[in-house]
């Protein structure tokens, strides 16, 4: 197998304050060498919030988001892997937007992620709202060879996103994995949503998820059922879902609002009593071994942010998440 990697700047001839900002520094796509070709991972901005029910300005997260990963190194300590050595990954730019239409902007932003780079590379989606999600699975699973039953996939969300339809529409925020699930994109029967939590609107909006086998691990689970030493109930629903996947190739989706507010402040539809950011770094490092065919961090509201720790929390799980495939290798 070729030995492909990612070069990034020396930080002691060009410092992090400095030079035209990148997701962690690394290479635009139309800049990687030919040795590094094709990339492992081709990373691109989604700069929409068209689908949101409630506070707008996700538009700008991919721009902040590429200025908070400037810190961001890449030697992973607890999976003893440096990514830019086993990886080639680029920046390959913001997908171009259609911004009043969140169904021609999922077919748009489809088709950019599906031209990106090699057939063979895998793709991260950096939003923008939920609802750009439905376009990288589309383009991730058809990457894929559009396997039958679709892709598995983890999901990291304080609210499940299986809503039909809010005020008529249909492709908003609130819907990505309802219109994944019937195009055949995702199995919904491979699907583990951690983090859940309530008040909801009504029981009625966890019925999709409960009738079609989604494996739901609400905020409460991930922290009662155990005991002394043990693992809570929901930790251990998470370890047995991971087995169960054995080598299925899995999309990892990660709604900044399954952290508390009081970590991740920088987001349009904060939901209080949320894990911290070191648990939600936990919970990705736990999914060691699984086959990430493809990924998206999305829902950050820089305009909502304190010291843009929410964006470098985004900028944390892309690095997290690419680690994880770094760590397989």
């Amino acid at each position: 197998m070729p030995n492909r990697r990612t070069i990034l700047p020396d930080a002691r001839v060009s410092p992090r304050f400095a030079g035209v900002a990148t997701f962690c520094r690394y290479p635009r796509l139309a800049d990687v060498l030919p040795e590094n070709r094709p990339v492992d991972w081709a990373i691109y901005g989604v700069p929409y919030d068209g689908g949101v029910t409630y506070r707008p300005g996700a538009r700008f997260a991919p721009r902040v988001i590429r200025d908070e990963s400037q810190y961001v190194k890449p030697f992973h300590i607890g999976h003893n892997v440096n990514v830019c050595e086993k990886l080639s990954l680029a920046d390959a730019g913001d997908a171009p937007v259609k911004p009043y239409s969140p169904k021609e902007n999922a077919d748009s932003v489809a088709a950019f992620a599906a031209s990106l780079a090699d057939p063979s590379s895998k793709l991260f989606a950096v939003g923008g709202d939920h609802s750009i999600a439905y376009a990288n699975i589309r383009a991730t699973w058809e990457r894929r060879g559009r396997p039958s039953g679709g892709l598995a996939m983890i999901h990291f969300d304080s609210h499940l996103d299986t809503v039909d339809a809010v005020w008529g529409e249909k492709w908003g925020h609130a819907s990505p994995f309802i219109r994944a699930i019937e195009d055949g994109l995702i199995n919904p029967r491979r699907m583990l949503s951690i983090g859940v939590k309530g008040p909801l609107n009504a029981a009625s909006d966890l019925e999709f998820a409960k009738k079609h086998g989604v494996t739901i691990v609400t905020r409460e689970e991930l922290s009662s059922g155990g005991t002394s030493g043990c693992a809570s109930g929901g930790v251990t629903a998470i370890v047995s879902f991971v087995k169960s996947l054995a080598n299925a190739e899995t999309y990892v989706t990660v709604d900044i609002d399954v952290v508390d507010p009081a970590f991740a402040p920088g987001t349009g539809t904060p939901s209080v009593g949320g894990i911290s950011s070191a648990e939600l770094l936990a919970l990705l490092r736990s999914l060691r071994g699984v086959n990430i065919a493809g990924a998206d961090v999305v829902e950050v509201l820089p305009d909502r942010d304190h010291a843009g720790i929410t964006a470098l929390l985004a900028a944390h799980v892309m690095f997290e998440i690419i680690a994880l495939d770094a760590a397989t290798r």
